[in-house]
């Protein structure tokens, strides 16, 4: 890949990260949409994977796999982060505006940024499996198709990648805790939500990727291409 072709590539994977540590933070918020009871992620996550689609197509699986891994990284240091601040005692003056003692204002960051280990798993997991499917399906389907049907490709990628992302977190972080009619019916309403929302972002995915395509000369086709996750 010619020099040029990486001008914005680092731009386009400092958002993508950016969405994904932010959509982790705000996930402990439950929100009512419409009857539907989703985390409050729902309205940044679903930007990971149109970045996805933005970064398969643009430049190809392996900056693409690149671009997920400096995403697994980058939430790795923001969960590290945010689990030894709260092992830090706080300061005797330290009330968080709203508290009345540093002990309230502590168990407070603990409720709203502590981590399970249980649940941390079920998000990471999820999300590799989620995102490299999401890549995989696109960029095979994109030799397939020749290039065309744009809209079609994402869909598809993007069904199959939230389908198992949703089903991976969600069974993992809550099988035996809730019944399986509800738990199979959270796995749906996510599934569904997250895919509308990129189907809905369709016109912003061409506008992104036709911009991206023109500024950087490039339009790879995943001939031949190493599909082995695990290589950086």
């Amino acid at each position: 890949m010619r020099p040029h072709a990486l001008r914005l590539y680092p731009a386009v994977v400092a958002v993508f990260s950016v969405a994904l540590v932010v959509s982790n933070i705000i996930a402990v918020k439950l929100v009512d949409a419409f009857g539907l009871i989703l985390p409050a992620a729902v309205i940044l996550f679903p930007l990971t994977y149109i970045f996805g689609d933005i970064l398969t197509e643009v430049y190809g699986y392996a900056r693409a796999r690149q671009a997920i891994w400096i995403g697994f990284a980058a939430n790795a240091l923001a969960v590290l982060a945010i689990w030894i601040g709260g092992l830090l005692p706080p300061a005797a003056l330290w009330t968080a505006g709203a508290y009345e003692s540093p002990a309230e204002a502590q168990l407070a960051y603990r409720a709203i940024l502590g981590f399970s280990p249980r649940l941390l798993a079920a998000s990471f997991c999820a999300y590799l499996f989620g995102e490299f499917l999401n890549s995989f399906v696109l960029a095979r389907l994109k030799v397939a198709t020749r290039g065309r049907f744009l809209w079609l490709r994402t869909m598809v990628s993007t069904l199959i990648g939230q389908g198992v992302d949703s089903a991976i977190f969600l069974s993992l972080a809550f099988a035996g805790l809730l019944p399986t009619p509800a738990l199979l019916a959270a796995i749906v309403a996510q599934w569904l939500v997250k895919s509308g929302y990129e189907a809905l972002a369709t016109p912003l995915t061409y506008l992104a990727v036709n911009t991206l395509k023109k500024a950087e000369g490039e339009d790879p086709f995943d001939r031949g291409t190493d599909f082995n996750p695990i290589r950086f």
